[in-house]
């Protein structure tokens, strides 16, 4: 089974190389995560298994990306950030394919791109807004663009979302 996690880790080791050499990542056994993110994790999903983890330090920012399954086998990855010995939850992903979006979402896709993305996140962010990142062929580091759904409005970012 493909892990989001698995699946990512080289993007984003090329990324953060590439783009911002402050960043240093290491893999981290899920028996040794600090016992606020598993607090954190069980409040928002208590089915929810770790399997793979990512500490990735961003100058004075430590996140957790904490890759699992949900009992039913679904694979979703929480990205959480530490403040001191405090976890919050700052996004949860998972892939989607292009049916698996809301019509709407779908709408616009088709409407501003030409060619179909070959991969597609969802991160539900603690605002209760969606951002759906649009991977292109080829690039597997960075979104080649986001639109955020929130409040039932769509909106294609200018900026890359901040986490």
């Amino acid at each position: 089974m493909k892990h989001l996690l698995t699946a990512s880790l080289a993007a984003l080791i090329l990324s953060a190389c590439a783009s911002t050499p402050d960043v240093i990542i290491t893999e981290v056994d899920p028996m040794d995560l600090p016992a606020s993110v598993y607090s954190a994790i069980e409040a928002e999903r208590s089915d929810f298994t770790p399997m793979e983890v990512l500490k990735k330090v961003r100058g004075d920012r430590v996140y957790y990306d904490v890759e699992g399954e949900l009992a039913d086998e679904t694979e979703l990855e929480f990205d959480i950030l530490m403040n001191g010995d405090v976890a919050e939850i700052v996004e949860i992903q998972r892939d989607l394919t292009f049916e698996d979006m809301p019509t709407k979402v779908q709408s616009m896709v088709d409407e501003v791109e030409t060619t179909r993305p070959v991969r597609i996140i969802e991160s539900v962010q603690t605002d209760g807004s969606v951002i759906y990142e649009f991977f292109a062929p080829g690039a597997p580091a960075d979104p080649a663009y986001e639109i955020r759904s929130h409040e039932g409005q769509l909106e294609r970012l200018t900026e890359r979302w901040i986490h």
